[in-house]
């Protein structure tokens, strides 16, 4: 949860970044959910070492882009 740091020391230095309680919890609940997945998927799937790869690399893509709508709203 250091990542969630960044941000908030951000908001000390600069009007630009502006989180609400709403949104570190969102942030939080993303960032454990995809560290699950990923953790759930390396440990106990059953799975070739690539495809363990991939399927981490989906997963990176998956909270990149919903980091991506919930800060700017890619989708119309």
């Amino acid at each position: 949860m250091a990542l969630l740091a960044i941000p908030l020391v951000a908001m000390q230095l600069t009007d630009e970044v502006v989180w609400t309680v709403g949104d570190f919890a969102v942030a939080a609940l993303l960032l454990t959910v995809s560290g699950a997945i990923m953790l759930y998927v390396w440990s106990y799937a059953r799975l070739v070492r690539r495809h363990k790869w991939l399927a981490i690399g989906l997963v990176v893509v998956c909270f990149l882009f919903i980091w991506a709508e919930l800060a700017v709203g890619i989708l119309p």
